[in-house]
């Protein structure tokens, strides 16, 4: 039985039971109508039995009988277009044969069951008028259970994968027992065979995930939908082992569903995106939320002519005419990650052009300083890769030489033009910077988004797919810059390497925030040692007063990065868990997680030496990529790395009592926090704000007098000086009319970049 949120408690439940069957590809088929604001269609899930899998009959919300109603029909959906795929041999334990995957559409394979009822059952309980009591009758079905919220469920079934033309070479390794078995077995067993299909045999995999997706239906499930799952059974099965392992789900959003928005770009054109709510994507499909239950996926989005689908995948999609006015757009990935990390947006973006000189000279002035730094990352390659079997970049020789990997940028109309005065010819600079620092990229392609004007940040990283804020743009090259090595950074750290608890977040954006230092240094290759140290000693100082305030203006139980303490990684026997806080309204704009973490790890770099630091990141992407992990997986291999002598007494203990297990600023921050006010960029905005107090006083006091324009001589400043200049002249009581006019006539302020302005 579903447990109900209290709403007193700030907690995202995360529901799915991963322990008994575990997802491992998701296919969805999709239609996105802009009138209705609706995305309807349907997924097919792809499961293994789980690790608890032995004999157990799980106790759940249970129906009746399905009563549904076989006279309502439902519009058969466009079928499913594949691109034309090429597969290659390869040697596995099935004999993998050369073919194609046709680019025509191809006919439904679904029988007349297959159509579903589009009415919306009010009461969220669907396949049963009236929901039975398990203790009366005693039932002990297996239940599977999903993340999901804000969803219409229309229909289950299983998928009948037996059906498929050729599937029959996944049955010859099959074991089955009991004639009426028989046929369930062999289904699963196909699944089972599918799913762990070796790494080279990607694209024959892609092929039958493809054409078993479109198989005919063969029974209805019972299921039934609560606040935050949806609950699936098969009446007379008990066990894990023997429950359906390829479901599918019709089912559509709802308008108001959390985990899309619908708005208008910046041209006033419709548009919809995933933009990273705290449910993540349980109100975009259904799915297995806990970071455990990593997936691979694959979809197809049919919508109107004119729009253009994005998405997490590693194809660039091209769209496929169905039928007048309507195009199709396929994606897939075969790297598994975590179902949040799932991204599309839907709208008319416009592709951003580059002249193809500029590009090559972009590339080229980073090449120099790539070389050696992908050679340092070649000599671990020498060790095996620690993740679940995938096509791993990081063991394709060319993608280890490819510092700049293909990229395109889209935005509305009207931010084309500033999209290539500034974020067109830095990508490939930041990008080369990026490989420079940490090696092998791990996705293959980036696609950047200006989104609309609502989203709530600066930018947000997804697989093969970035959003960035229309805000980044203006004001020079500075704060796009920044933005943008910030979120590159979560190719390595956030994505390629995740969280096991969510609950560390700092694992991702201490990271992140920290890097996008070293890429912006190594990205502006004018600078020298001692103008990079500067810049980033006064990032450190900025850093360190937005952490001050924000301790002193938040709940103190926010402020821990490790919450769950000595419990964080843990889940219930059933795979279930909980993010703490998750949902809690404040922590969306804090930035502790980041700040905290930047710290940390700036901290440990000073410890260690940067150059020896930076060593040991490539060495821990190289053992943890395709991995989730804890701070203790980090914090132990680093000390392994760090001298005796260097330690100063620093245990994963020590680091855990320091700084991840309490509130405030770490005392080794505080005791470090003078340090930066030495700094010559801050000492130079320290004159600055000299020169406009007096500047002040004297006007105040000779009001009626004008100033003359050359009494005083204020200097030009950089972003980061302007935005500290500000905050320090902000302290002052009294700031008079003729002040701020000077201010913004001195500094130009409406063209400064949004950090400066806000």
């Amino acid at each position: 039985m579903e447990t109900q949120l209290d709403p007193m408690k700030d907690d995202l439940p995360l529901m799915a039971n991963t322990s008994y069957m575990l997802v491992k590809h998701y296919v969805l088929d999709l239609d996105v109508d802009f009138k209705s604001k609706v995305i309807e269609g349907s997924i097919v899930l792809f499961f293994e039995t789980g690790s608890q899998y032995r004999q157990i009959s799980s106790a759940g919300k249970e129906c009746c009988q399905s009563q549904f109603d076989e006279t309502c029909k439902m519009r058969t959906s466009e079928p499913c277009h594949i691109p034309m795929i090429n597969v290659s041999t390869c040697s596995s334990k099935t004999e993998c044969n050369d073919f194609a995957v046709s680019g025509k559409e191809e006919e439904a394979t679904s029988d007349e069951n297959s159509n579903h009822s589009n009415n919306e059952q009010a009461s969220g309980i669907s396949s049963s008028k009236d929901c039975c009591d398990i203790e009366d009758h005693g039932n002990k079905d297996f239940l599977l259970i999903l993340d999901c919220c804000d969803l219409s469920v229309l229909k289950v079934e299983e998928v009948d994968v037996a059906a498929v033309s050729g599937i029959e070479k996944f049955t010859r390794s099959a074991k089955l027992t009991g004639v009426s078995k028989e046929l369930e077995n062999l289904r699963n067993q196909i699944v089972h065979e599918l799913v762990t299909l070796p790494a080279d045999c990607w694209k024959e995999q892609l092929y039958y995930f493809t054409h078993c997706s479109q198989a005919p239906g063969c029974g209805e499930l019972l299921f039934s939908t609560g606040t935050w799952s949806l609950e699936i059974r098969k009446s007379g099965i008990q066990t894990p082992a023997h429950f359906p392992h390829a479901v599918r789900i019709w089912y559509k959003t709802k308008p108001e569903g959390r985990s899309v928005t619908w708005t208008a770009d910046q041209s006033g054109r419709p548009c919809v995106y995933t933009m990273g709510s705290p449910i993540n994507n349980r109100a975009l499909f259904p799915c297995q939320e806990p970071p455990i239950a990593l997936s691979t996926w694959q979809a197809s989005v049919r919508t109107a002519a004119g729009f253009v689908v994005l998405m997490s995948g590693e194809n660039s999609a091209e769209p496929v005419q169905l039928r007048e006015g309507i195009l199709s757009w396929h994606y897939y990935v075969s790297m598994p990650m975590p179902a949040s990390t799932f991204t599309i947006a839907v709208g008319c973006w416009q592709e951003v052009k580059q002249q193809s000189f500029k590009q090559k000279a972009a590339i080229g002035t980073n090449t120099e300083f790539s070389l050696s730094s992908s050679q340092a990352d070649l000599r671990w390659h020498e060790e095996i890769c620690g993740h679940a079997e995938y096509p791993c970049r990081f063991q394709n020789p060319a993608a280890r030489l490819q510092a700049v990997i293909p990229y395109r940028v889209f935005a509305p109309w009207c931010l084309m033009e500033s999209c290539e005065e500034c974020l067109l010819q830095l990508i490939p600079q930041c990008l080369s910077a990026a490989y420079a620092t940490l090696g092998t990229h791990p996705f293959s392609r980036l696609d950047v988004l200006i989104v609309p004007s609502n989203f709530s940040s600066l930018g947000m990283a997804s697989p093969h797919i970035i959003f960035l804020s229309q805000s980044v743009l203006p004001g020079g090259s500075h704060l796009c810059g920044t933005r943008l090595c910030h979120e590159i950074a979560h190719a390595w750290f956030g994505l390629a390497i995740g969280a096991r608890d969510w609950t560390e977040e700092w694992i991702s954006e201490g990271f992140a925030t920290f890097l996008e230092d070293i890429f912006w240094a190594r990205a502006q290759q004018q600078l020298s040692h001692d103008e990079i140290k500067g810049q980033q000693e006064l990032k450190a100082l900025l850093r360190w007063r937005r952490l001050r305030d924000e301790v002193q203006n938040s709940e103190e139980e926010l402020q821990v990065l490790r919450p769950k303490k000595e419990n964080t990684g843990e889940l219930s026997e059933s795979g279930a868990s909980v993010v703490k806080y998750g949902l809690k309204a404040e922590k969306i704009f804090m930035q502790v997680h980041y700040l905290k973490g930047y710290f940390l790890l700036r901290s440990l770099a000073k410890t260690i030496g940067e150059v020896s630091y930076l060593a040991s990141l490539r060495k821990f992407v190289i053992k943890f990529h395709g991995q989730l992990v804890l701070s203790q997986d980090f914090l132990s291999m680093l000390l392994e790395d760090i001298p005796k002598q260097k330690r100063s007494g620093l245990t994963v203990e020590s680091i855990f009592q320091n700084w991840l297990d309490t509130s405030g600023i770490p005392q080794p921050l505080l005791e470090e926090g003078e340090t930066w006010k030495e700094c010559q960029l801050v000492q130079q905005v320290s004159g600055e704000v000299t020169k406009w107090i007096q500047t002040n006083q004297r006007i105040r006091k000779s009001s009626k007098k004008k100033m003359k324009q050359d009494e005083v001589v204020f200097q030009q400043l950089l972003p980061d000086q302007l935005v500290l200049l500000l905050e320090l002249l902000l302290e002052e009581k009294t700031l008079c009319p003729r002040i701020l006019q000077c201010l913004e006539r001195t500094y130009q302020l409406r063209e400064q970049d949004a950090e400066v302005s806000h």
